[in-house]
Parts: structure tokens; C-alpha cells; sequence
């Protein structure tokens, strides 16, 4: 199992939306997540600063063929193209990142 932390910018006049879309999730796109051997997610929203920390398991045993198929499902296209004006990479974000990965330095099992 891979644990996996991710962070990006909430633009501000759309905190409310995300909120609302993020409390009427789609299930198909949830089915998705789960189909992609992703467990225990969970979005944490830091305001002022406007800040979602996402946090997930990751039990599968290719990762990258895994979100490679997320990405092709067309309901999550759909989700994403809804949650992503919302959203805006951090400043220090890589070229071509959306969210920016976090390094794992503690756990406590």
C-alpha cells in the first residue's frame, strides 16, 4: 500500500461550488476511484489560504496503468472538466503538474 498527499490552490469565489459538487459526488466517478485501486480519499480544504490537501491509499500494484484509466473514463473527464476551474496549481508547481505530490516524512501506523 502507497500512501499518497497532494496539494493545490482552491480559487477563492469558487470555494462554495467545490464544497457543494465535492458533497454530491458522482458515483460513477467514485466507482472509478475505487475500480483504480484507490482507497481512504480524502479532501481537506485550509481556508483562508484556500488550500485542498488530498489524501489516499493506493493498493494496487501499477499506478500509473491505474490512473492512465481513470483518465480515459469519459464520466471522469466529465467530473474533472466541472472541479477544475475551480482549482489552480500552486505557484511552485512543476510544468505540466495540476496537483503537486507531498513527501511522506512521518507516519504513525
Amino acid at each position: 500500500m502507497q500512501r499518497i498527499g497532494m496539494v493545490i490552490q482552491l480559487n477563492a469565489e469558487k470555494v462554495a461550488e467545490y464544497k457543494q459538487l465535492h458533497a454530491n459526488a458522482w458515483p460513477e466517478v467514485l466507482d472509478m476511484i475505487k475500480q483504480c485501486n484507490i482507497q481512504n480519499y480524502t479532501i481537506f480544504l485550509r481556508e483562508p489560504e484556500n488550500l485542498l490537501f488530498s489524501y489516499y491509499e493506493y493498493t494496487g500494484d501499477d499506478y500509473e496503468a491505474d490512473m492512465a484509466k481513470m483518465a480515459a473514463d469519459p464520466k471522469t473527464q466529465e467530473w474533472w472538466a466541472v472541479c477544475e476551474p475551480c482549482q489552480k496549481p500552486l505557484d511552485t508547481a512543476k510544468d505540466g503538474d495540476w496537483w503537486t505530490k507531498m513527501e511522506d516524512v512521518f507516519h504513525l501506523a
